[in-house]
């Protein structure tokens, strides 16, 4: 087989087995073309690629400053292929497998404050068109802590606001419940009701929640500018996207005292690990209390 037909292969693998989104699908794809140019440049036929060969790609690829996290994401992405030829292909070995992956230090992300978040929802224009879709849409990033893609999916159909839960399909097409608080469901319900319903929608797309002006639904890149200007407008001196009120989101209940495990249920973590950097982000959140306040500091 050579890699044109293998990397098609691959693709169904992915989406039909793994149950991947397609900017998942996509990473993994872009990791294999790299191999296979690396290969290429090196006349290393597909069948004959070795651990040392591997190890040599990612020396390689270390030459043009990619960073350890995304090293890291392209060796994961070459093991998961080489897998998927033991599986499909009878693949003798899977020559990545015993490959340690750079190590990371975990980056501790950006969160706000919730005077910043309110300053950036009061900073929304309500006079405007699109005004009171925008509200809804941070005050449901903020409440629920969606990622972006899954806010853009979100479908009328999984809304039970009656008994205050939202039904979103996260990583892998696995699906749960979050729960959705009063002030999130006052704004949606206004823009649902009074804006929404007057509103020209694209055959098919009638069950999408957040819509453009041509009535299709929001792009994740259009939820990014919306972000963007508002901080601009209360001039934030942060780096912020709409991942950043997903942090928040996660941030806020640790530093309340929230069970970490109930955490990860809401975020869709599936290990426990992913959701203890908000337990670091709420201890420099007591140090910078203790800095602060402290007269020996």
């Amino acid at each position: 087989m050579d890699w044109e037909n293998l990397k098609k292969d691959f693709k169904r693998f992915l989406l039909l087995e793994r149950g991947l989104s397609q900017n998942s699908i996509d990473a993994y794809q872009n990791d294999i073309v790299k191999l296979q140019h690396y290969c290429e440049l090196k006349e290393i036929p597909l069948q004959d690629i070795k651990t040392r060969n591997i190890q040599d790609f990612l020396v390689w690829i270390n030459e043009f400053a990619i960073s350890a996290f995304s090293q890291a994401r392209i060796l994961s992405g070459i093991k998961t292929f080489f897998h998927f030829l033991q599986i499909e292909y009878q693949w003798d070995s899977n020559p990545a497998e015993l490959i340690e992956s750079p190590r990371l230090s975990r980056k501790i992300p950006t969160v706000l404050s919730i005077q910043e978040i309110d300053a950036l929802i009061s900073a929304i224009d309500l006079s405007a068109a699109e005004g009171m879709r925008n509200k809804a849409i941070l005050e449901i990033l903020y409440g629920c802590g969606l990622r972006v893609s899954e806010l853009c999916e979100l479908k009328i159909s999984n809304l039970f606001l009656d008994v205050e839960f939202i039904k979103v399909e996260g990583k892998g097409n696995k699906e749960r419940l979050i729960p959705i608080g009063e002030q999130a469901i006052k704004f949606l319900k206004i823009y649902l009701e009074e804006i929404r319903v007057h509103q020209t929608i694209k055959p098919g797309m009638e069950d999408y929640v957040f819509l453009n002006r041509r009535g299709n639904p929001l792009s994740r890149v259009m939820i990014f500018i919306i972000i963007k200007d508002l901080a601009e407008k209360i001039r934030l001196k942060k780096d912020i996207s709409p991942h950043t009120f997903r942090h928040s989101f996660a941030s806020h209940l640790v530093e309340g005292g929230a069970d970490l495990r109930a955490v990860q249920d809401m975020l869709g973590h599936e290990s426990i690990s992913t959701t203890e950097i908000y337990t670091h982000i709420d201890k420099d959140y007591l140090q910078s209390i203790i800095t602060q306040y402290h007269p020996r500091s």
